[in-house]
């Protein structure tokens, strides 16, 4: 049987036995629908509650704070598009950057190019971070929203959230502009990071279920009590009017016994994913020529690895490595029809024939040193083949 080494959880993750134990009876014999009046009902609206105090309780929310979508996109788009067209009076210009996932650029462009705002677009460093400085350099009396990834979901590289909202709560309230908010993408980070959203001084905050080994099709959105938001879905009362339609009750249950879960064990999981990373890096670069780590070297998740092999096209590696039974990605999952080099690696400065190389390995909870140590013996041979193949040649300088 061919061995199968998965290193694409930045992709989905697969579900905890203990996620999908909670979420089976709500599966079955628990099916009511929460806005029912019957006992049936009641218990289900009754364990979503209970499910919202918990995951208010980790995030040090309050429980109104809360609202569950279908998953990291629907969030991002409430939070971007709701409170940008709610909000247009106060002003119509917003904040982000180049390295964010398609949910946030894509919604930030339609909001610039159809609706009349304009956006500014930050350009990280060549390892990817954005600084307090840019951020508050681009700050305008007429600024209502600034949104910047947690944690990037290709290259790993952890921005300065905390201290980018600790200096937009200052600005706003130095120039009197409660109406600026600051909204993080913190999907990637759920695993490894705190999401305590007091000490990140953030307003919203996206999470989903699929990205910390919970259930697909649920996510939330933490929405900073006082913010209001013009809904996109119309059609009931379902989650304070914001967010109508019938309840995911079996994935609500889910995604908090796996935020629970994720945010138990984020320590110690770190701690036993980061010498499996390094393991990684190092055995690349010692065993495969012209390799460029992209991301932050240290300022990065404990599960990313994100690697440019150059004169190769990183598809036919990925299809190379799926052959030997090692999954891994050129980059984001939503963009995987798209054989455009990512925009991430394209932001970091670096050409086209570097991006289309790159290959993210995402390690995991099942993710052993037996698994590391058969890509490294695995993954030589295929690069050399491939770049016997290559009609490419990258430029020296783009190898460190």
């Amino acid at each position: 049987m061919k061995r199968q080494v998965y290193l694409d959880h930045a992709a989905t993750t697969p579900m905890l036995p203990e996620v999908l134990e909670v979420m089976l009876p709500y599966l079955n014999e628990d099916f009511g629908n929460p806005s029912s009046f019957h006992s049936l009902g009641k218990k289900a609206k009754d364990d979503i509650d209970g499910a919202r105090r918990g995951i208010a309780e980790i995030l040090h929310a309050r429980e109104d704070e809360i609202l569950f979508t279908s998953g990291g996109t629907e969030s991002d788009n409430l939070a971007l598009l709701g409170y940008a067209r709610k909000n247009q009076e106060q002003g119509k210009h917003l904040i982000t950057t180049k390295l964010e996932h398609h949910a946030v650029l894509e919604a930030m462009m339609h909001l610039e190019k159809k609706e009349g705002f304009e956006v500014t677009y930050l350009e990280p460093d060549r390892e990817g971070l954005v600084s307090v400085e840019q951020v508050e350099s681009a700050l305008r009396p007429d600024t209502i929203l600034v949104s910047i990834m947690y944690a990037n979901n290709e290259i790993g590289t952890i921005e300065p959230i905390v201290e980018i909202g600790n200096m937009i709560q200052k600005w706003r309230e130095a120039h009197g502009r409660p109406a600026l908010k600051f909204h993080t993408d913190a999907c990637q980070a759920s695993e490894y990071l705190s999401l305590d959203v007091e000490k990140l001084h953030v307003d919203m905050l996206t999470l989903n279920g699929s990205k910390m080994y919970g259930p697909k099709g649920i996510g939330l959105l933490y929405v900073k009590r006082g913010i209001k938001l013009q809904p996109l879905l119309f059609g009931g009362a379902q989650e304070k009017a914001i967010r109508p339609g019938t309840e995911n009750v079996a994935g609500i249950i889910g995604m908090n016994k796996a935020l629970e879960i994720a945010q138990r064990d984020r320590e110690k999981e770190t701690e036993r994913l980061l010498p499996l990373r390094e393991l990684l890096e190092r055995g690349i670069q010692e065993k495969i020529t012209k390799t460029r780590l992209n991301g932050h070297k240290t300022q990065r998740l404990a599960n990313n690895v994100n690697i440019s092999f150059m004169d190769i096209e990183g598809e036919a590696l990925i299809l190379y490595l799926d052959e030997a039974g090692i999954y891994t990605s050129t980059g984001s999952a939503c963009t995987s029809a798209s054989l455009d080099p990512s925009h991430v690696i394209l932001a970091l400065g670096l050409p086209y024939e570097v991006a289309h190389g790159s290959i993210r390995f995402t390690l995991g909870r099942s993710t052993t040193q037996e698994d590391i140590d058969y890509v490294i013996q695995t993954l030589p041979p295929l690069v050399e083949k491939l770049r016997s193949l290559s009609p490419v040649k990258v430029d020296p300088k783009y190898f460190v």
